[in-house]
């Protein structure tokens, strides 16, 4: 399962509206810049209170790229 793989399975299963979860990548030098978008009623429930589960999200996606040799940012839109 790739990274762009595995935001989406994350993100689906806490959103309203899964069919509208659209994870863009975009290319650095160093790093691969994952960007999310999400219906405008679902930003609350993917980004939590305070940022914890975006920061959760962010936890799982680092450590899943850790093993390929990857570093690893996520953008929410």
């Amino acid at each position: 399962m790739t990274v762009k793989e595995l935001i989406e399975t994350i993100v689906k299963a806490l959103v309203d509206h899964p069919d509208e979860v659209i994870v863009s990548e975009v290319q650095n030098d160093r790093s691969v810049t994952y960007q999310l978008t999400v219906h405008k009623d679902d930003m609350g429930k993917v980004i939590g209170k305070q940022g914890r589960v975006a920061k959760s999200i962010r936890t799982v996606i680092n450590a899943a790229a850790v093993n390929n040799n990857q570093k690893v940012n996520l953008d929410i839109m």
